[in-house]
């Protein structure tokens, strides 16, 4: 299971992971907005996994990013999520590994992309 705390602070809202890893949240400049991080995660799920399984193949991309994009349906609904990947292969390397990479990737094994389009159920906790 993974879980995070959010929690309201004077400046914002800040993000806690059980690791005591830390992301400030909010509206401000210099701060990231809860669909960014959404994208974030999108972003990070699909390029810090396709980096060790390309590697694994002997294919150490130069420059790996992802540049992770949403079109909204409403003002609080996604309508859909882009990942548009940004590298630069080693001198005479085919793109062929790269691609079969990141679309088994982005089929099989990228959680966070998997959940969205699976339609991950959120459920709500009152306490109580």
């Amino acid at each position: 299971m993974a879980s995070v705390r959010v929690e309201r602070t004077d400046n914002g809202f800040v993000a806690r992971n059980e690791r005591g890893a830390e992301i400030m949240l909010g509206t401000d400049d210099g701060l990231f907005s809860p669909v960014e991080l959404l994208l974030a995660a999108v972003g990070g799920c699909n390029v810090m996994t396709v980096e060790p399984l390309t590697a694994k193949r002997g294919h150490r991309l130069v420059r790996l990013a992802v540049e992770v994009s949403a079109e909204k349906e409403s003002p609080t609904l996604l309508r859909s999520v882009t990942v548009t990947y940004d590298v630069e292969l080693p001198a005479g390397d085919s793109d062929e590994v790269f691609k079969a990479v990141a679309e088994r990737v982005h089929e099989r094994h990228c959680t966070v992309s998997r959940s969205l389009q699976k339609g991950t159920e959120v459920k709500l906790d009152l306490g109580g």
